[in-house]
């Protein structure tokens, strides 16, 4: 199965936002079916098959995540972000207080679907 060193090292090469297909199919081709990246701390959890889990360490500090959310102000964020207006730090930031929890990515049916804290998916993106 995958392991974090390789997951990290698509991320170095793939990770950004005009490569995110590629960066999907990379993953997939390694046992990802799919994963979520929670806004809280930056961490992910990476799903294969057989319910194999790993688990990466966070990447920032805490961010406190809006008990309503707010659709609006999130597709906000998201737009400013894929302009190149803002960082990945700006854009979680806003998220988070735009009441998203989370983003999953599903590598088998190449989407990403932003989840509010009641598990409301508040947008689903086709991934091309």
């Amino acid at each position: 199965m995958f392991t974090l060193q390789q997951i990290d090292d698509l991320h170095a090469r793939l990770g950004k936002a005009k490569t995110l297909a590629q960066y999907v199919r990379a993953l997939h081709a390694i046992g990802v079916e799919h994963y979520d990246s929670y806004l809280t701390d930056g961490h992910s959890e990476y799903f294969g098959k057989d319910g194999y889990k790993i688990v990466s360490p966070p990447v920032h500090d805490l961010l406190v995540i809006a008990d309503v959310s707010q659709r609006e102000s999130f597709l906000q964020h998201l737009r400013r972000h894929e302009l190149g207006e803002t960082g990945y730090m700006d854009m979680s930031r806003g998220l988070a207080e735009s009441g998203i929890e989370k983003w999953s990515v599903d590598a088998v049916g190449m989407t990403m679907t932003f989840y509010d804290r009641a598990g409301n998916a508040m947008l689903v993106n086709r991934i091309i």
